[in-house]
């Protein structure tokens, strides 16, 4: 069983991520992880300084490189994660728009399920920005799991 994970580095990818080990150790499959880098990212935070829990809840990117390299980080924890939880897994960097890149990969792939972590936002907050579980699952051509 090919198994794809988008990752994002949330706690929601995370559980998604976890789960996803448990589903390939059961059935010996393979997990592939992603995470896509959309070229317009902006902050959603404040004008405050961030710490460094604040980091991945305000969405700060100053160049290109810099979300490669925060993406490069998110995709190394996540293997690390998952090997952890007896699985060696393989990661890739996307471009663009994620929930379209995320369906597309997941159908020239060729992979049998896809995994996402959903954060619980509030109805107006997605109607307004959005979800990318959403439209995953709205568009996606293999079974979709969503976790939170």
């Amino acid at each position: 069983m090919e198994l794809l994970v988008a990752v994002d580095g949330s706690e929601e990818s995370n559980r998604a991520l976890a789960y996803a080990t448990n589903i390939a150790n059961a059935t010996d499959g393979s997990i592939t992880l992603i995470h896509a880098i959309e070229p317009d990212i902006y902050d959603i935070g404040g004008e405050e300084p961030l710490s460094d829990s604040d980091r991945r809840d305000r969405l700060i990117i100053d160049s290109f490189d810099a979300a490669e390299k925060q993406g490069q980080s998110i995709l190394d924890e996540a293997t690390e994660f998952a090997a952890e939880r007896g699985q060696t897994v393989s990661g890739e960097l996307l471009y663009g728009q994620p929930a379209k890149i995320i369906t597309d990969f997941a159908e020239e792939g060729g992979f049998d399920t896809l995994y996402v972590g959903h954060r619980g936002r509030s109805d107006r907050a997605i109607e307004f920005l959005g979800s990318v579980a959403r439209d995953v699952v709205e568009h996606a051509t293999v079974p979709v799991t969503v976790v939170r």
